[in-house]
C-alpha cells in the first residue's frame, strides 16, 4: 500500500510560524504534526509536503502552491489562507471567493479530500482599539463565510478556529499574538486530527497535546516586540494604516449617527454576491456536503455555524 499523500497550502500558520523546530532546524506546526498522526504507527505511512509561505495570499496560494500541490497528487490537502487578504488595501472578498473556489476545485476535482479552517480576526487577537478593529473583524467575518460556504460545497473536513476559549487562552500563542506557539500548534492538530480520525482519514493515534519546550516568557515577548514585531508593524502601516484610518473614521461616523449596522449589512450583501458569481458547483457535491454538515457540529455555538446557516441559502444559489 503506497503512503498517504498529505500537501499543505496557506500562509504562516501552516508554514509552522511560532512553533520551532529546534536551533537550526526550521518549523514544525500543525500541519507537520498532523501528518504524523495520520497513518498508523508513524510518519513513514504518509508522504508531507508543506507549501505554505510565511504572508501567502489567496492569490499566491492559487497561482504557485496550487501547480506544486496538484503535482503531488495528494490524497489530502489542507488550504488555510485569508488573514493576510484581510491585512491589505488591496482586499476584495469577490476575488478573495473566486480564488479560494478555484483552489478547492483544483483539488477535490483530482479526488482529494480538503481540510479547511475558519480562523480569528486579527484585530481582536492584536487587542486594537474599537474603530479600527472592527473593519479587520468585518473582513475575517466575510472570509470565514466564504470558507464555510466553499467548505460545503467541496465537502471539506472543516474545522472552526473563529471563536472560542482557545483563541483568548494566551498560553496557546506566541509572543506576536498571531501566530499559535508549541502548544497551539499542537491544539491544531489534536483538533484537525479528531475530525479526520471521525471521517475514518486519520488510523495512527492523536498528536500529543503537551509541548517539549516552555510557553514563551515576558522578555522574550518583549524582544519580539522590539525586533520582529516592530518589522511587521512597519510593513503593515504603509500598506494597510492609511486605508484602516479611513474605515476607522467611517466606523465612528456611523457610530455618530446610530447606523452602524449598515456596514454589517453592505458586508453580508457583498459575501452573497460573491458567492452568487461563482460558476455551478461541480457535480456529485451533495453528498460530500452532508459530509460537512456532520463535521460543522463538532464545535457549535461559534459565529462560523452561524454563517454557515446563511451560506447554505446562497450556496442553493450557486449551486
Amino acid at each position: 500500500m503506497r503512503p498517504v499523500r498529505f500537501v499543505a497550502l496557506g500562509d504562516s500558520l501552516t508554514e509552522g510560524v511560532g512553533d520551532p523546530a529546534g536551533a537550526g532546524a526550521g518549523r514544525r506546526g500543525w500541519a507537520a504534526r498532523l501528518a504524523g498522526a495520520l497513518a498508523a504507527g508513524d510518519a513513514q505511512g504518509v508522504e508531507f509536503t508543506n507549501l505554505a509561505v510565511s504572508g501567502a495570499q489567496t492569490r499566491d496560494v492559487l497561482h504557485r502552491q496550487t501547480p506544486a500541490g496538484l503535482a503531488l497528487r495528494p490524497d489530502l490537502a489542507s488550504v488555510v489562507v485569508g488573514v493576510n487578504d484581510t491585512l491589505r488595501s488591496t482586499f476584495d472578498i469577490r476575488a478573495v471567493a473566486a480564488r479560494l473556489d478555484q483552489v478547492y476545485g483544483a483539488f477535490s476535482g483530482r479526488g482529494a479530500t480538503l481540510l479547511t479552517a475558519c480562523l480569528p480576526d486579527p484585530g481582536a487577537m492584536l487587542g486594537l482599539p474599537g474603530a479600527l478593529a472592527r473593519p479587520l473583524a468585518r473582513r475575517q467575518r466575510a472570509v470565514n463565510d466564504v470558507v464555510h460556504a466553499l467548505s460545503d460545497r467541496y465537502g471539506a473536513v472543516h474545522l472552526h478556529l473563529s471563536e472560542g476559549a482557545w483563541v483568548a487562552d494566551r498560553a496557546l500563542w506566541s509572543a506576536d499574538r498571531l501566530h499559535p506557539g508549541e502548544r497551539g500548534h499542537r491544539q491544531l492538530a489534536v483538533r484537525f486530527h479528531a475530525l479526520l480520525a471521525e471521517a475514518g482519514l486519520a488510523t495512527g493515534p492523536p498528536p500529543s497535546p503537551e509541548p517539549r519546550s516552555p510557553a514563551p516568557g515576558r522578555s522574550a515577548n518583549l524582544w519580539w516586540l522590539a525586533t520582529a514585531g516592530t518589522g511587521w508593524v512597519a510593513r503593515r502601516c504603509t500598506d494597510l494604516l492609511p486605508q484602516l484610518l479611513w474605515l476607522a473614521a467611517g466606523e465612528l461616523r456611523h457610530d455618530a449617527r446610530g447606523t452602524g449596522a449598515r456596514l454589517d449589512l453592505c458586508a453580508a450583501a457583498a459575501v452573497s454576491e460573491a458567492l452568487a458569481a461563482l460558476p455551478a458547483a461541480p457535480k456529485g457535491t451533495g453528498a460530500q456536503r452532508r459530509r460537512t454538515a456532520t463535521n460543522r457540529t463538532a464545535v457549535p455555538g461559534t459565529a462560523c455555524a452561524a454563517a454557515g446557516r446563511s451560506a447554505a441559502r446562497t450556496t442553493a444559489i450557486t449551486g
